[in-house]
């Protein structure tokens, strides 16, 4: 039998990174609302409860109440670019790009929505056809959660399930205590304090998951925790100067403790008459943080008897902030590196 000729080498795989954010609807209206919220309270990763219960409940009473309620909120902090989460992981996405390039790594960077657009599916359609045949999953999930990490995984396999020629996969886990993004998050704080002077109460608002999945293992409390102490270390805080919440209950069970709304109230109510928050579980501005907590938390404090509230932004395109995601990219790159 005749030897196989080797031929020509192929062209070597290109790297690509799927930057993965939660989502977002298309517009602030209750059609777009209706649409977003049902792709994501489907997700069994996001609500734990038989699929026969929850889902007429779902069709029959949520998504004919709650579309219209959520879209007046999304009007409040749409931009003219559109969503800020969508805007902000957009650029993230693309400064990480350049960021890497001047470091040397010859890496393409998409960003994709867990649920809405653009979708998964379509930012992985966009690094193939850059050729890239290997593929780094990094969710914008510092803390790891079953419905924020995992689902999103979720979605890359799901994707991944309609295609037969696969590209190598990578995946960040999560990045709690991760060096540069503590010092990221703790500059931020630190240059609101020189602007604002610095507040007798600094909360730190972490999105809450219902308690019953932390019983069942969910390890997303203590990454809150250890992003929470590693950046009290970092401002030199004492236990009694600041306070570590969750926020975005939804429904009658009960989710991980203090609520952050109640904690606000409690502070203003005990005599506290300033409190800076921030939320260090969300890398970009959104939804969550600049309506939940900038509008509905500050209305909140002032109404219990607050005087000042001041929400310090996510990180969104801080330098300090590009440059640690180019750090935590960069060490899962190891042997995949397309040195420029």
């Amino acid at each position: 039998m005749a030897a196989l000729s080797p031929g020509a080498p192929g062209p070597a795989a290109k790297t690509g990174i799927l930057l993965i954010n939660l989502g977002t609807p298309d517009a602030p209206t209750k059609a777009a609302l209706r649409r977003y919220l049902a792709e994501f309270l489907s997700d069994p990763r996001v609500v734990e409860i038989p699929r026969l219960l929850w889902l007429p409940v779902l069709y029959g009473i949520i998504l004919n109440t709650r579309p219209a309620q959520s879209a007046a909120k999304y009007a409040a902090v749409w931009g003219t670019e559109g969503s800020p989460l969508l805007v902000h992981t957009q650029r993230q996405a693309k400064l990480l790009q350049g960021l890497l390039g001047e470091r040397g790594h010859a890496a393409a960077v998409e960003c994709a929505m867990r649920y809405g657009q653009p979708s998964i599916a379509q930012a992985l359609g966009s690094l193939k056809e850059k050729g890239c045949g290997r593929v780094l999953a990094l969710p914008l999930y510092p803390q790891y959660a079953g419905a924020t990490t995992a689902s999103a995984l979720d979605g890359v396999f799901q994707a991944l399930m309609k295609e037969r020629d696969l590209p190598e996969l990578r995946a960040v886990r999560h990045y709690p205590d991760h060096p540069g993004y503590i010092a990221a998050l703790a500059a931020s704080v630190r240059e609101h304090w020189q602007a604002q002077a610095r507040g007798g109460t600094l909360v730190l608002s972490f999105h809450g998951i219902p308690k019953i999945t932390v019983e069942r293992g969910d390890p997303y409390r203590d990454d809150c925790l250890r992003t929470a102490q590693a950046l009290a270390t970092a401002l030199e805080l004492q236990e009694d100067q600041y306070r570590v919440t969750f926020q975005s209950r939804f429904g009658p069970a009960q989710w991980l403790q203090p609520y952050t709304a109640d904690t606000l109230q409690k502070l203003a109510r005990a005599g506290v008459e300033r409190v800076d928050v921030i939320c260090p579980g969300f890398p970009a501005d959104c939804l969550e943080t600049l309506e939940e907590i900038a509008l509905e938390g500050k209305t909140a404090f002032l109404a219990a008897g607050g005087r000042e509230f001041h929400y310090i932004p996510a990180l969104n395109e801080r330098p300090d902030w590009i440059a640690s995601l180019a750090d935590i990219a960069a060490a899962h790159l190891g042997g995949w590196d397309d040195a420029a």
